[in-house]
């Protein structure tokens, strides 16, 4: 799924290079893709990419080794055209649940497709039954599922801002609140013995009780400019959730306590994340600081006081990045990639390569020592394995 199978963008994997050539890290296979923006996901030594060909959005299985060998294709078409002049791709990652596979594009069409056969199990145009208005870039949140439920901050009116349909046959389950999307997607965990589902939808924090959609808490954390995006997902460590945003909204700390919502720090400065997940280690998060790609810089700060410890001064740029056996392994929306040292003591950057042509925007995905970058045109797998 979007973040990895523990949703918070780090990885239990070891082994891993240490140090790269000038070109990089061996390149294990590439091969052209469509547009779109969405990260693939690795299941079963499957690979399931989502992107845009022609006027359809296409749902494609390969396997994972070496990329060339199509699985399993499926499609429907689309007419979305963003209105600033990105690709018309779809923006979100698929989610892999048991053996079915869904998927939410750029329209908000919501599929469920047979992981194995690629069969069309159902599909609901979302979007479309909500009357959810085009958001400034399109649909950008992953289908999270919960139990027998797929989460989604659709943000449609009469109380359809978050809505849960039924996993196995698309039918509504429940509604919850008028909050509008944005393009983070939620997390779910449990927190004084309740399953909450975590979001940061366009109004800020709202967090549900996962099976009914109760509200459980709320706390308004948006810009006042209006054509402005949320997109980072919520960090949560024990009961605090970290939540961030650029457009000149900051960063907040909130307790969630049985009583209700206690706020552990605000810092408008402390850090601003465009669309990079913040990741957590022993204490601190490691995050991308800044809206565009100048002036945009690694940033470590301390996770219960919002304490900045350091920033990069030649970092990637605007970058997107996981942490596995130590290290941020990052690549910059100039094609750059970078490993990184996990270290509140300053920016230690051990490699550097130019792995990719520019725009990169999507963040790596790391299965089984292997690395899978991609741009708008092109999905690349780069292998870190050390040698045998």
């Amino acid at each position: 799924m979007f973040l990895g199978p523990r949703r918070n963008g780090t990885s239990c994997e070891t082994g891993l290079l240490t140090e790269w050539p000038a070109d990089g890290p061996p390149t294990l296979w590439d091969r052209p893709v469509g547009e779109g923006y969405g990260a693939p996901v690795v299941s079963d030594g499957k690979l399931v990419i989502f992107h845009r060909v022609d006027d359809h959005e296409v749902i494609e299985c390969v396997n994972a080794e070496d990329g060339s060998e199509v699985i399993w294709k499926g499609r429907y078409p689309t007419r979305y055209v963003d209105r600033y002049g990105y690709n018309g791709g779809p923006r979100s990652s698929p989610t892999i649940d048991d053996n079915r596979v869904y998927t939410y594009g750029a329209e908000g069409m919501l599929t469920c497709l047979d992981f194995q056969t690629g069969e069309l199990l159902w599909q609901r145009p979302v979007n479309k039954e909500y009357m959810v208005p085009q958001g400034f870039f399109g649909v950008g949140t992953a289908p999270v599922i919960e139990g027998n439920l797929v989460l989604l901050n659709v943000g449609g009116p009469n109380g359809a801002g978050v809505v849960a349909f039924d996993k196995d046959t698309g039918e509504t389950e429940w509604k919850s609140s008028n909050d509008e999307a944005s393009y983070s997607t939620p997390i779910v965990a449990t927190v004084h013995g309740e399953r909450l589902a975590i979001f940061h939808t366009a109004d800020g924090l709202l967090v549900l009780e996962a099976k009914t959609g109760a509200i459980r808490y709320r706390y308004p954390f948006r810009s006042r400019i209006r054509e402005s995006a949320i997109a980072a997902t919520p960090v949560l460590i024990d009961d605090v959730v970290f939540l961030s945003a650029t457009y000149g909204i900051g960063a907040v700390a909130l307790k969630l306590e049985p009583g209700g919502l206690k706020e552990v720090w605000k810092d408008r400065f402390a850090m601003q994340s465009h669309w990079a997940t913040s990741v957590y280690h022993e204490g601190y998060l490691y995050g991308m600081d800044g809206r565009h790609e100048r002036g945009s810089n690694f940033r470590c700060i301390e996770f219960l006081t919002g304490k900045v410890m350091w920033t990069a001064a030649k970092g990637l740029g605007r970058a997107s990045f996981l942490m596995a056996d130590g290290n941020l392994i990052a690549i910059g929306e100039s094609g750059f990639l970078a490993l990184i040292e996990v270290s509140p003591e300053g920016y230690i950057e051990k490699s550097r390569a130019r792995v990719l042509r520019r725009p990169v925007r999507t963040p790596p995905i790391l299965s089984h020592g292997l690395l899978y970058t991609r741009n708008e045109r092109e999905m690349k797998c780069l292998d870190l394995r050390l040698p045998r």
